[in-house]
């Protein structure tokens, strides 16, 4: 069962993160269609990081299960280190670089915007605490904890 709850943990992190995009798209104050609601939900960057949330809630849903010193803890760690490098550097040079071409993307009418920006150190910071509390609130619901 301990592989299930791990999956769930990760599911609701990822889940939750891509509800309060959309939540914060439909609350902005414009005017939202379903559809723009549905591509706020699955949209990739921006506040908070989905990745960074349902990998720390699997990293400390296992901690709590195996132990802070156990083997998988460490390989989840090393992969949760890869994501949280990727969420900080990469998608944050993406961004930059598709917030670039968003603006010379303006001037033609028939390009398709916005194209994927990355994420902040807050987005991903947001996403970690997300995720440690899912992490620990699945731990306390299987009785890890």
């Amino acid at each position: 069962m301990e592989c299930v709850f791990t999956l769930v943990a990760f599911g609701l992190g990822f889940l939750v993160a891509q509800l309060w995009k959309m939540v914060s798209g439909l609350v902005s104050g414009k005017k939202v269609s379903a559809k723009e609601a549905i591509r706020q939900f699955s949209r990739s960057g921006g506040m908070p990081s989905g990745h960074t949330a349902s990998m720390t809630a699997a990293t400390i849903y296992l901690g709590c299960v195996n132990g802070f010193g156990s083997s998988l803890f460490a390989l989840a760690l090393c992969i949760w280190m890869i994501v949280i490098y990727d969420a900080t550097h990469v998608r944050y040079a993406v961004g930059k670089q598709g917030r670039a071409l968003n603006e010379l993307l303006t001037q033609d009418a028939k390009a398709e915007l916005p194209l994927v920006e990355g994420h902040t150190i807050p987005q991903v910071m947001v996403g970690a605490v997300i995720g440690v509390i899912i992490g620990l609130g699945m731990a306390s619901l299987t009785g890890v904890l």
